[in-house]
């Protein structure tokens, strides 16, 4: 559904290549294919082989790279980063990637997802004379890399990724080298391909489709890829692997035409609707789903019951970014000018409403109101995953228990708050079923945390929410 109004945020997207004469103009392109993973700010940082460069702001990658800034950067390698707004944790210091320099060398970060422990890790460093400069995450890496002991890059790299914990896809970039790493759990997505000669990393294989390069394999958890003119080599930097991919990402936040562990997200959010319609039967003259991410899983629903599949809604792509915020008021008044019902198709029909997922239940409650204002008779509401009543420790901003509507109401009570004639999630092994990981009593190569509460890593009871940073 659309991000930015009802509150459920990735993190942000990455983007690297290794070994091309246009870098930065295809990190540009890379960065545009990955925009939807963030809209916050945008930067890109290359290297000619002797020196770093970097250029970010506030915005879109289109903003931040207007009127022909992209032409005052070049070399042969560049990372990127897009990342999204929350309601703390803004500012241009906080765009990515993050450059340090040095007397003994100079490298930048780019990083999505978020360390569970960062908290602790930040604190003890403070307390050995650390000054930070941002409120990111992802800045404790670096204090880490810089204070690990070892001159040589890969190893302090490997020392300080022995230390955090969470969520993380890292790239990570010298004057020499770029590094690629993938938290043990792998669970954030990350793929690698080629470009000529040249080497690419990126959050999602869209960006490869974007620019022509070809997909060659996923990085695997607790993989440490070293990438330089000589070519790529392939490092453990921890052999405790506990695959456990997060299930928003085939849910809501990846492109349909994205692949993620060999599965197509399009396919795997088509499948959900067809579980979603197997679970929940409903009689009903008219399916149509919340755009964008919603429209497959309605599909799929559709093709199943043999009930038409129609354009009930229509999102208005013209909005300026004014709406894209994070607050409440703000989340409300979005959904009137994102959204509009269209008459013709729901007046006087019994409509059945696919949705990929509900948090706060306010934007539900408005498109159901939406929905019956353009004459619709019914209103039968389809969630194409479980309830989401536990909080996201790895990158996604799903808010506090307190805050998420499934967490503190039943099915029944969410019916009655949102006013929908009938209401239906689907089950954790629909969802398993549908993605392609069958359910055998545990979860198989999932993130199933906001929906059944098992975190697959340890969490600190300090533990920063992504939307609490300060």
């Amino acid at each position: 559904m659309l991000a930015e109004i009802k509150g459920l945020n990735e993190e942000c997207g990455v983007f690297g290549i290794w070994g091309h004469q246009d870098a930065p103009q295809i990190t540009y392109y890379g960065l545009h294919s990955l925009q939807h993973r963030g809209q916050e700010g945008a930067g890109i940082v290359t290297t000619d082989g002797e020196k770093l460069t970097s250029m970010k702001g506030l915005g879109l990658i289109n903003e931040v790279f207007s009127n022909g800034k992209l032409n005052d950067i070049s070399g042969k390698a560049a990372i990127g980063h897009v990342r999204y707004a929350t309601a703390g944790g803004g500012g241009y210091e906080n765009v990515q990637p993050l450059l340090f320099k040095s007397s003994s060398g100079s490298f930048a970060l780019a990083h999505n997802g978020n360390l569970v422990n960062a908290s602790q890790v930040k604190y003890q460093l403070e307390a050995q004379g650390s000054i930070f400069q941002t409120t990111s995450d992802t800045e404790v890496l670096a204090h880490l890399i810089k204070r690990s002991g070892h001159l040589d890059m890969k190893e302090a790299v490997k020392s300080a990724l022995s230390v955090i914990k969470g969520a993380y896809a890292f790239l990570i970039m010298t004057e020499t080298e770029m590094m690629v790493a993938l938290d043990p759990n792998g669970l954030r997505p990350l793929s690698i391909g080629v470009l000529g000669d040249a080497y690419v990393v990126a959050s999602e294989t869209c960006a490869f489709d974007v620019i022509g390069a070809k997909y060659e394999r996923d990085v695997q958890p607790g993989e440490l890829l070293i990438i330089n003119d000589e070519g790529i080599h392939s490092e453990r930097f921890s052999m405790n692997i506990n695959r456990s991919m997060c299930s928003m990402e085939y849910i809501y936040f990846s492109r349909p035409d994205s692949n993620i562990d060999g599965i197509n997200v399009h396919t795997a959010r088509k499948n959900l609707g067809k579980r979603l319609a197997v679970e929940s039967e409903v009689d009903a003259d008219v399916v149509t789903g919340v755009p964008d991410s919603s429209i497959s899983a309605a599909i799929g629903f559709a093709e199943l019951t043999g009930i038409p599949y129609e354009l009930g809604l229509i999102k208005n792509r013209y909005v300026g970014r004014t709406f894209i915020q994070p607050s409440q008021a703000l989340r409300e008044q979005g959904v009137k000018m994102k959204l509009s019902a269209v008459r013709g198709v729901v007046e006087g029909k019994r409509v059945v409403m696919v949705d990929d997922s509900i948090v706060r239940g306010t934007t539900s409650r408005r498109i159901v109101t939406m929905l019956r204002e353009a004459g619709a008779k019914e209103v039968h509401v389809r969630i194409s995953s479980p309830p989401i009543s536990n909080p996201c420790f790895y990158g996604i901003d799903t808010s506090t228990h307190e805050e998420l509507i499934a967490s503190n109401h039943t099915v029944e009570e969410i019916r009655q708050i949102i006013g929908a004639d009938s209401l239906a999630f689907l089950s954790v092994e629909g969802l398993l079923e549908g993605i392609g990981r069958p359910y055998e009593g545990e979860f198989k190569g999932q993130c199933l945390a906001c929906f059944t509460g098992r975190y697959p890593t340890e969490i600190y009871q300090d533990t920063v929410l992504p939307h609490e940073k300060a």
